[in-house]
């Protein structure tokens, strides 16, 4: 596995050794012991969570404020642009974001520890996105940061207007949500 730094250092994009020949690939998508080695984290997921979407559709910021959530995830069909803000008002990054494109076909998986909001897009026809999380869905935690919030001047790299849950489009601005310490 390689692991690739990103401007916040908390976020990790992981890239998997694969094996591929004439019919087809292998690859480790997950290792605890191999995972603590490369972040200093010893994660203990506990739900595996997979969505289909279709493109333009747009999931976040989600996060949770009490059992905040690490996330590990991937897309093994179709690309999104998926996307961490960083909600934590102690960091030195508080309010920056990390956008990365995780797809089928470059095999990405993306890093998210607790104090992040979190989203994506989808980029493709279709996506099949996975994560997995270090602690389950509370939905009376859950909170809703607003996708398009100029404050935080996310580029969704959209080609037409997202396709939002009712949730999603009621989503807070920064300065009115929730924080982490």
């Amino acid at each position: 596995m390689n692991v690739i730094q990103t401007s916040i250092p908390d976020l990790l994009i992981i890239e998997p050794r694969v094996f591929g020949d004439d019919r087809g690939f292998f690859y480790e998508s997950f290792n605890r012991r191999q995972f603590k080695e490369l972040t200093s984290r010893d994660v203990d997921f506990v739900q595996d969570n997979h969505s289909c979407s279709a493109k333009n559709v747009l999931r976040g910021l989600h996060y949770q404020i009490q059992h905040p959530q690490a996330k590990l995830v991937r897309v093994v069909q179709g690309a999104v642009l998926d996307v961490a803000v960083d909600i934590r008002k102690s960091s030195p990054t508080f309010g920056q974001h990390v956008a990365v494109e995780l797809s089928a076909e470059n095999k990405r998986m993306f890093w998210l520890p607790e104090g992040f909001a979190h989203g994506f897009v989808v980029l493709s026809d279709t996506a099949d996105f996975l994560y997995k999380t270090t602690d389950y869905w509370y939905p009376e935690h859950e909170r809703c940061l607003r996708w398009d919030d100029p404050d935080l001047a996310i580029d969704w790299q959209l080609q037409a207007a997202p396709v939002l849950s009712a949730k999603d489009s009621l989503g807070k601005a920064l300065a009115e949500v929730e924080l982490f310490a």
